[in-house]
């Protein structure tokens, strides 16, 4: 059994920030759960485009208002406390926080906790060049 407290963690190397958003992952792909975990807090009036190429992402709402854009169709998303979103084609998007939001998050294949948006939005696989 795995068991980890959000609020000790946010102070380890499992906290990880970048620009509009930090993360706190509570399981990497180490834990050998098939995904992982995060926390991640989105700054409010912050507009952040990701392409997750190498991976399925699934997100959940907390707390906090914002949106989320479908690149392909330019169709946006109201989110809010209490919405999830699957980008399960690997959907290039624009997120954007009108508050701060809170999110809980999946990714397939599971992070390694070292990976860092690439230019076109996406996180390389472990054995692919960053």
């Amino acid at each position: 059994m795995i068991v980890r407290d959000f609020n000790k963690a946010k102070d380890t190397n499992r906290h990880i920030f970048s620009d509009g958003w930090d993360s706190v992952r509570l399981l990497l792909k180490d834990d050998n759960m098939g995904f992982s975990f995060h926390i991640t807090t989105i700054y409010a009036g912050t507009e952040l485009n990701f392409h997750y190429k190498n991976h399925f992402e699934s997100v959940y709402c907390i707390s906090g208002e914002g949106s989320i854009e479908d690149c392909a169709t330019g169709e946006v998303h109201p989110i809010k406390p209490g919405v999830m979103y699957a980008l399960d084609k690997h959907d290039k998007h624009i997120l954007r926080g009108k508050t701060e939001m809170v999110m809980a998050c999946c990714f397939n294949p599971p992070v390694t906790g070292k990976e860092v948006h690439k230019e076109d939005g996406s996180y390389a696989l472990e054995d692919a060049p960053l």
